[in-house]
C-alpha cells in the first residue's frame, strides 16, 4: 500500500536534509552554487530537485498512471514547501514542474508576473538561469564536468558550438582562452540568452560570433567556404521536427552524417566533443573512420548525478 502524501514528504525532507548537507559543503569547496539535491531516491516520489543559490527548481517526472490533476497539484504543492522547509528557502523561491510528453497539464508553479531570473556561479564563469518560465532553466546541471573539460582544453583555438542553446559551452570556452567562437542555434531566444551570458562574463560580441541557423545547413555552408575551426562542441536534441529546418532530426538515425559532417570543419588533431541524454542511443566508432575515439562518459558525470544522465565522447580527427 502507498505511503500517504504526507508520509512522502517526510520521507522527502529527511533526504532532501542529508543530501544537502554533504553536498552544500562540496558545492561551496568547488565554487558551484547551482547543484541536484534529488533525483528520484525514493520510489513514491518521483521528483528531481535542484538548488540554484538561494532558490530552488523542483520537477515531477510523468508518472507510468493517470492521477487526477487537483490530487496532481495539492501533491506537489506538498513536496515543494516540504522542499522550502528542508532546505532552508523562501517558499516564494521554490519553483514546479511536470516534465511531461507535450500533453496534458504542462506545469503547476504560480504564475510570475514576469521571469524569475538570477545568476549563478560554476567555476570560473557565472550563468542566468530562469527558474520560472521553462521547462528547462537555461543551464543543464548534469553538463557541468564537461564544460569545465571543453573550456580546459580551449586556449588559443578557435571553437564551434553547435545547438549551443543559452551558450554555458561558449562562456566556458571564452573563459578557458579560446581564440574565437562560434555558437549556433535556431532559437532567437536562446542567442540572446548566450549573449546574455557572454557578456556577464566580460566577453563582448566580436570574437564570440552568434550565429542563428539550422546546425546541418550551417556545417554545409561552412565546407563550402572552407572554415576550419579547432575544437567543436556537439550536444543535439535527441529529436526535432521545427519548421525552421530543413529537414527533421533523428539523433539515432542521423549521428553519423551530422558529426561526420562536423569532423569535415576541423583541423586535423581538432576534438569533437560529442555527447547525448538518449537513453537508447547506440554509438558505433566504426561509423567515424579516420578518428580516435575515447567513451568519457563516466569521467563527466558530476558527484551530484547518479546513474548516467547522459552520455559523452571525445572524438579526434587524424587527418
Amino acid at each position: 500500500m502507498e505511503a500517504t502524501p504526507e508520509i512522502q514528504a517526510e520521507y522527502l525532507a529527511n533526504r532532501l536534509r542529508k543530501r544537502n548537507r554533504h553536498l552544500r559543503k562540496w558545492a561551496r569547496r568547488e565554487g558551484f552554487e547551482a547543484y541536484r539535491v534529488y533525483d528520484r531516491d525514493i520510489p513514491e516520489v518521483p521528483l528531481a530537485v535542484d538548488r540554484y543559490g538561494d532558490s530552488v527548481r523542483l520537477f515531477l517526472y510523468e508518472r507510468p498512471y493517470e492521477k487526477a490533476e487537483d490530487e496532481e497539484r495539492a501533491w506537489l504543492d506538498l513536496m515543494a514547501r516540504t522542499a522550502a522547509e528542508a532546505l532552508g528557502v523562501d517558499p516564494s523561491k521554490v519553483f514546479a514542474r511536470v516534465r511531461r510528453r507535450q500533453r496534458g497539464l504542462a506545469q503547476y508553479d504560480r504564475e510570475q508576473e514576469r521571469a524569475f531570473e538570477l545568476e549563478v556561479r560554476e567555476g570560473p564563469c557565472r550563468f542566468i538561469v530562469n527558474l520560472s518560465d521553462y521547462l528547462d532553466t537555461g543551464l543543464f546541471l548534469d553538463h557541468r564536468t564537461t564544460r569545465a573539460l571543453v573550456g580546459a582544453e580551449s586556449a588559443g583555438k578557435r571553437v564551434l558550438n553547435l545547438f549551443c542553446y543559452t551558450g554555458a559551452f561558449t562562456v566556458h570556452a571564452a573563459r578557458g582562452g579560446a581564440m574565437s567562437s562560434t555558437s549556433v542555434d535556431l532559437s532567437n531566444t536562446y542567442l540572446e540568452w548566450a549573449r546574455r551570458n557572454l557578456e556577464l562574463n566580460g566577453f563582448a560580441s566580436g570574437a564570440h560570433e552568434l550565429v542563428r541557423s539550422d546546425a546541418k545547413a550551417f556545417l554545409e555552408a561552412a565546407a563550402a567556404r572552407g572554415r576550419k575551426w579547432d575544437l567543436a562542441v556537439l550536444d543535439p536534441p535527441t529529436h526535432s521536427n521545427s519548421k525552421k529546418m530543413s529537414d527533421d532530426l533523428d539523433l539515432g538515425r542521423d549521428w553519423p552524417e551530422l558529426a561526420g559532417a562536423v569532423l569535415r570543419v576541423l583541423e586535423p588533431g581538432g576534438a569533437l566533443w560529442f555527447s547525448t541524454n538518449a537513453r537508447r542511443f547506440k554509438f558505433d566508432p566504426a561509423l567515424l573512420p579516420g578518428t580516435e575515439v575515447a567513451d568519457l562518459t563516466d569521467a563527466t558525470i558530476p558527484p551530484d548525478f547518479r546513474g548516467r544522465p547522459h552520455r559523452a565522447w571525445r572524438i579526434v580527427k587524424r587527418s
